[in-house]
């Protein structure tokens, strides 16, 4: 076959190049500014557009597959990153946001209900202008199946997939539209914002400081390191003693003397505390460690220990070393005796030289055990998210049964995973770096197959009526989401949370990219997946109500 046959003729190997072109020019696309804005990842869904448009010969089923296997990596990845998160933000606001969440999807809605009454807009057009208008794919599916058994015409279904593919490019400015005013109308300090949230969840109000303490506290004097410990865990983090012209490793049977000076870490906040408690306080140098000591950063890769808190581990009471700093999640926490440590944690220890090896030793510091890839976990993962995914939940009066679908059940699954971490022996952790690779690779084959599946038609159609089609999208895609942005903000609501909110209830992986790119903070993607199900869910239900309500 030559190279003209191979890309007139639709198959296997032609979509996979077209494909890979779409991504290609998309990347380069993304990258140009305009006005000071990038449209990032999303400049592959407009590539695919323009492919798509020019005639781009595909496999329509192979497409299909590449599409939802593309949205089911970039789901679970995000399952996974945010999942040991997932459980606590669901305690601190997860309700807040969810009932935000909720008044985005009902308010908009009921304005395509309105748009439905006033303009008297076909069903099968205001259902497609309503599932493009909020991104969302598996809503048009249901809503398309709906139309099937309802209407009995293919037609009436092909018509609402083109009125998606004409509301959805606005669906995702939308929403970046109305982070970028929020921003502007609450004069927002994204550097303030990202403080905030890293305070949230690492518990530190401000950065770690290396300090030395010289006690004046008498009532110390004859008290062991245990007793210090005990009484001051949350407030400083102790890592070595100077003594007498030199350091000595912090040993929980060492007394503390009249002239001891305490070295170790702790936060500005809690400075008056510890002057209180303990005595003057001076900052040190970050890596002061000299004499007989030392300071080593070592890899959690150890999976007995991971999920096991410090106490329960009690290193500091086998060896002459302590845990001074643990990384997690490029979030620097100050250690505390009830806290877990996480396979693909790093430490930072510092004790006697001797004993920094071993410890090194019994913790794993193995980075080829860290970087080896979990493939059997990640595939069953997926493979229980779609079976979750494709149950039925069966409500009185549709037609059809409402799903998660091959997006909602991947995700799901992942989060409980990521929360859980390992269930027996099997470890679901997965390397930052992994993590991100699989979502880029799933988001950008999603939206390279939405763009070019939708591009055939979309110049044409919206040179007809579709310019009306793409308005009444605009208002079911922007109205609720500035509303309910600015009553999240007005209830104190982190900024970022707010960006992955919106993104979260439009379901929008492209937006949730441009809000990642706000702050290298987890905050989006955590208010994103918290939201996701509920979300999901009522998105499917609505489109389905919406076809039976004029049908």
């Amino acid at each position: 076959m030559n190279l003209l046959e191979l890309l007139t003729k639709p198959g296997t190997a032609s979509t996979i190049i077209i494909i890979c072109l779409v991504a290609v020019l998309g990347i380069l696309f993304g990258k140009i500014s305009f006005f000071k804005i990038k449209l990032g990842i999303a400049g592959i869904l407009f590539s695919g557009l323009l492919i798509g448009h020019l005639g781009a010969v595909t496999n329509a089923h192979v497409l299909h597959f590449i599409k939802e296997f593309g949205l089911i990596l970039f789901v679970y990845s995000i399952g996974l990153e945010v999942g040991p998160r997932f459980i606590s933000s669901l305690k601190k606001n997860g309700l807040k946001i969810n009932l935000l969440a909720a008044g985005i999807v009902f308010s908009g809605f009921l304005i395509a209900v309105a748009i439905k009454y006033i303009f008297d807009v076909p069903t099968s057009v205001i259902t497609g202008i309503m599932c493009g208008a909020v991104t969302n794919t598996p809503s048009l599916g249901a809503a398309q199946q709906t139309i099937s058994d309802v209407l009995g015409s293919s037609t009436n279904s092909e018509i609402a997939g083109m009125s998606y593919a004409v509301a959805y490019p606005f669906g995702i400015f939308g929403i970046i539209i109305s982070m970028i005013l929020l921003r502007v109308i609450f004069k927002i300090d994204l550097k303030k914002e990202e403080d905030q949230y890293k305070k949230e969840i690492t518990g530190l109000n401000g950065k770690l400081i290396a300090i030395n303490i010289e006690i004046t506290n008498q009532n110390l004097y004859g008290k062991n390191i245990q007793f210090l410990k005990d009484t001051c865990n949350k407030d400083f983090v102790l890592s070595r003693i100077y003594r007498k012209a030199e350091f000595m490793a912090a040993d929980f049977e060492i007394i503390l003397e009249k002239g001891d000076v305490l070295y170790g870490v702790s936060v500005e906040s809690n400075f008056d505390n510890i002057k209180l408690n303990l005595g003057k306080i001076n900052r040190t140098k970050e890596v002061e460690v000299s004499g007989k000591l030392g300071m080593k950063q070592v890899i959690i890769t150890n999976k007995k220990f991971a999920g096991k808190s410090l106490k329960q581990i009690g290193i500091s009471r086998l060896y002459p070393v302590n845990i001074t700093r643990i990384y997690r999640n490029g979030n620097e926490l100050m250690p505390k005796e009830e806290d877990s440590i996480e396979f693909g944690d790093t430490v930072r220890i510092v004790g006697e030289k001797e004993a920094l090896n071993k410890v090194s030793s019994l913790l794993g510091n193995s980075v080829k055990d860290l970087s080896h890839p979990n493939i059997l976990p990640i595939f069953m993962g997926i493979l229980f998210g779609i079976i979750i995914g494709l149950l039925p939940i069966n409500i009185p009066g549709l037609p059809a049964p409402a799903k998660l679908g091959l997006a909602g059940g991947p995700l799901l699954i992942a989060l409980i995973l990521g929360h859980k971490g390992r269930i027996g022996k099997l470890d679901f952790y997965m390397t930052p770096s992994a993590n991100l690779f699989i979502r880029e690779l799933g988001i950008v084959l999603f939206l390279a197959c939405v763009g070019i599946s939708s591009g055939k038609y979309f110049v044409q159609t919206l040179l007809n009526e579709g310019y009306i089609w793409m308005l009444y999208g605009m208002a079911i895609t922007f109205i609720p989401l500035i509303t309910f942005a600015v009553i999240a903000r007005t209830m104190k609501l982190n900024y970022l949370s707010i960006c992955g909110l919106l993104s979260g209830s439009m379901t929008d992986p492209p937006a949730l990219e441009f809000a990642n790119s706000i702050a290298p903070v987890q905050a989006q993607s955590t208010a994103y997946a918290t939201v996701y199900p509920l979300v999901m869910f009522l998105r499917v239900l609505l489109a389905q109500i919406l076809v039976l309500l004029f049908s």
